[in-house]
């Protein structure tokens, strides 16, 4: 028998928004945040802030793992077909040389390496980012449109196990954010 892990949801809301002026007010915010045991939440800002990954505990990145081994898949392969074709689909003897002479095979590789990297990483990263993503509840907040001019905001989702909105919206007001908002779905 199994069992399903429940999970809070309040119908029609995705969680709460605050909004900050200030790229360490944000970041502040996200760590009392997390130090206060919400994990589903977001955090959004209109350039990179250094740090902001790590304050809402976000701690490893998957991506490079995939990427190593798509390029360890990728040299398997070009020297695998490289062997093949040098040594078995197409043997050719030139002046007494061997066939898998491995040294001429090294472009080849290496580019079957990059090739199977950077298209892991691209697909990759759009897979674990959640992208191409053309709706977020959040853009239903008005004020959610100075994200790529000029403010900052944090979101925790009703997703969250400690999530209960008036108590979550009290949290963030007590953050010093300019204002609080309800995210509808």
């Amino acid at each position: 028998m199994s069992h399903a892990v429940s999970t809070k949801r309040y119908e029609g809301l995705h969680g709460a928004l605050v909004e900050f002026d200030t790229p360490e007010a944000l970041i502040e915010a996200c760590e009392k945040a997390y130090a206060e045991g919400y994990r589903k939440m977001d955090a959004y800002a209109p350039m990179p802030v250094e740090g902001l990954a790590e304050a809402i505990g976000f701690k490893k990145n998957k991506v490079a793992m995939c990427v190593l081994i798509a390029g360890c898949t990728g040299v398997c392969f070009g020297l695998g077909l490289l062997e093949w074709i040098a040594g078995i689909a197409y043997p050719h003897n030139v002046g007494g040389r061997p066939l898998n002479s491995w040294p001429a095979f090294i472009p080849i590789t290496f580019e079957c390496m990059i090739l199977f990297s950077a298209l892991t990483a691209l697909v990759s990263m759009l897979a674990m980012n959640g992208l191409p993503r053309p709706y977020h509840a959040v853009f239903n907040v008005p004020a959610f449109l100075r994200a790529s001019v000029d403010k900052f905001f944090l979101c925790i989702e009703s997703e969250d196990p400690k999530f209960e909105p008036n108590q979550t919206v009290e949290f963030l007001n007590s953050l010093g954010g300019v204002e609080v908002h309800y995210v509808p779905e």
